[in-house]
């Protein structure tokens, strides 16, 4: 028996830019508001409030302390899924009786 650990599976991961991070927040957001399946799954994920409030936070937070140093694509990008996160936020809220 080796003692090297198993080598991680190798893949590309795309370049790292401003629109790409809040993009993936916002999917993770609307996994935990049940909108989408979890990685790996078929079935939307369970509503998860806390989390998806928290992601949302995180957005909020990053246009705030961005603000001014964004381009106007990236700063309406932002502005558009902070928005309708908070309304799909406020729907599953509602819809859950929470």
């Amino acid at each position: 028996m080796s003692d090297t650990p198993p080598a991680a599976p190798s893949f590309a991961l795309g370049p790292v830019d401003f629109s790409t991070h809040i993009l993936s927040l916002a999917s993770s957001a609307m996994v935990s508001l049940g909108e989408l399946p979890a990685p790996g799954e078929e079935q939307p994920a369970e509503l998860d409030l806390e989390s998806a409030k928290h992601l949302i936070d995180v957005l909020a937070m990053l246009e705030v302390k961005t603000k001014g140093n964004l381009d106007e694509a990236e700063q309406k990008v932002l502005a558009s899924l902070i928005y309708d996160l908070r309304l799909k936020f406020v729907d599953a809220r509602r819809r859950h009786g929470r």
